[in-house]
This record gives C-alpha cells, structure tokens and sequence, in this order.
C-alpha cells in the first residue's frame, strides 16, 4: 500500500437528516461511560429533543479499559447499521478500542442504508472507516459522556440537534453563540481557503495509516483536535503525515482545543509549546491555519459534518461550514 496515496473513497452515500419520532441508537464501540447512569440520562436527553431511542444490548458492558468484548461491541454497531428504524448512531463515550472492530463491521449494511454516525474523540476512527469503506459520511461531534455534564453548554447540545436535523446552526460560523471564558482563536498563517471538512482526533488519525480506514486527505479543511500530547508528540505525529505525504493536499488546518498538551511549568524551559509545533510543521505548507477553535474534548464542541463544504477564514479566525453533506 503506497501511504501517500491512501485509496479513494467510494462514491458518496449520503445519509437522511433526523425528523422527530426517528430513532437513535446509542452504543459503545470504544470504552463504556466513566458512570453507568450516563445511558439513562443520555436516553432522556434524546428523547427530550423528540426522538426514539434504543440502547446497545452491550452498552453496559465492561472488560477493563473497553465497553466489553470486541465481539460484543461488534454486535451493538452491527445490529444498529442492519436495523431499519434506526436513523442514527450516537456513540456514548470515546476513549479507547474503535480501531479494535476494524473488519467485524458491517459497512455493506451501512452503504445499502446510510445512517448517521455521531462521535469524536476515538470514534473518529469510527467516522473514518464509514467514510472510506461505505462513503458515508458522519457527524464529528459531542456524545453524551460530555453532553450530560451539568457544566456541557447550550451551545454544544443546540449546534449538535441542528447538525442531526438541518437546523440553522447546521451551517455557518462555528464562534456564533460561543462564549467560553478564556476562549483564545489564534491565526498562525493568514489566508482563505475552502474545501470539504475532514475532523479527527490526531493520534488516531495517526492509528490509522495503512489500514484502509485511513483518509484521503486531498482537498479538505483538516480539522484536528488532541488530548493529553505534550508537543513533541504533537511534533512526531504532524512530522510522520508529512513523511507519507499525507497532507500535501490538504486546503487549510482548523486546530481545534488542544486540551493537556502542553508540559508541566517546571519541564517546560526552553521547549516548545503546542504553538511552535503547529507552526514549524504546518506553515511551510503555505496553508492558512487557525487554532483554537471550538471543537474536542472541551465542553464547547461544534459538530463539525465530513465532508461538508466550508471555508476556513484564517485572517478572521473563522471556520464557516457551508453545506451539510445530509438529504
């Protein structure tokens, strides 16, 4: 497999916006929720907004740091991609253990019957396989894990429902209702560029180079968000994509929150922060970049659709999505 020229999408399936009454399904193909009344809450939170919902069968499994066996993982997914009433998969929590399924999915199903995909963090893996091997594109976006935070804001949850059913905020700027303390967007290259989302998690972007989950990049806004990476593995994982080759094609980089990766005050003298990483890697590109946007593990999460048309403004700091890649 040549790594700089990962193997092309299948044309697009595009999947049915959510109307009220359709049905969710919320399964853990990674690990379980960090308390076992998340599920319920999320079931309520769900149904609030005037959807059915159904619960993986294992969704409450356990097995060490993964929500139960592979096989049983396997079965929640696969049971909710073959079931004809459920309209979307709204995955309950990342962590660890998508990339485990690789193989026992059932992506024919999810070609024959586009559903949505929601989930970040780890379940980007998740979004990149439906991508690749059924050309269904999903929504990168908050799961109830975070969602059910009493802290979680308005704006996370109103930018998600709208995402899932066509609503205003499915489209445009993603800084519009943001109003998180602190919250700084910074350019590091100015300039305009449009093209189609791609969002990830980068250490699992990373995960999957040569398997055939892995994107083609060529042509997006690459949205990248990171947990718990101190800058030089931020340094190592943007230096490998740009070994392959993998981001020659690439229009403009919208950073997300980079949440826990910077050193410790006292290791920190003399070493580069996230920033400098950000900008030693990408710049060279020639590519507008803008950090700090609001989308990760933070509790502002904009869902952000693949594949959607956008604009990434770097002179304004701005990520405007323009389309929905919804019927």
């Amino acid at each position: 497999m040549n790594l700089s020229q990962p193997k092309k999408a299948p044309k697009l399936r595009r999947p049915s916006r959510l109307e009220a009454g359709d049905t969710i399904a919320l399964v853990a193909p990674a690990s379980p929720p960090l308390s076992p009344e998340i599920i319920p809450l999320a079931k309520k939170l769900f149904e609030g907004a005037g959807f059915r919902v159904v619960v993986g069968k294992h969704a409450h499994d356990q097995k060490g740091f993964i929500a139960g066996s592979d096989k049983a993982r396997a079965v929640d997914v696969n049971a909710a991609l073959r079931a004809k009433r459920v309209r979307a998969l709204v995955c309950l929590r990342g962590g660890y253990g998508t990339t485990r399924l690789a193989g026992q999915l059932d992506f024919e199903a999810l070609r024959r019957d586009p559903k949505i995909i929601v989930g970040c963090s780890d379940i980007s893996a998740l979004l990149a396989g439906a991508l690749m091997q059924a050309g269904v594109p999903g929504l990168h976006g908050p799961m109830p894990q975070s969602l059910c935070d009493p802290k979680s804001p308005a704006y996370t949850w109103t930018r998600l429902v709208d995402a899932l059913t066509g609503g205003p905020l499915a489209t445009g700027s993603i800084l519009k209702g943001q109003r998180e303390p602190g919250a700084k967007v910074e350019t590091l290259r100015r300039g305009r560029a449009s093209g189609t989302i791609f969002a990830t998690n980068l250490s699992m972007l990373l995960a999957l180079i040569g398997t055939p989950w892995f994107p083609d990049l060529k042509g997006s806004i690459l949205c990248i968000e990171e947990i718990g990476s101190t800058p030089f593995r931020l340094d190592r994982a943007l230096t490998q994509l740009l070994s392959i080759g993998a981001l020659n094609g690439v229009k403009g980089f919208a950073v997300g929150q980079l949440i826990h990766c910077e050193y410790k005050p006292e290791d920190a003298k003399g070493k580069q922060t996230a920033r400098d990483v950000l900008y030693e890697r990408l710049a060279p590109l020639g590519k507008p970049i803008v950090m700090g946007l609001p989308f990760g593990h933070g509790l502002y999460n904009a869902t952000l659709p693949l594949v959607a048309k956008a604009s990434l403004d770097a002179s304004a700091g701005d990520l405007v999505i323009e389309g929905i890649p919804l019927l």
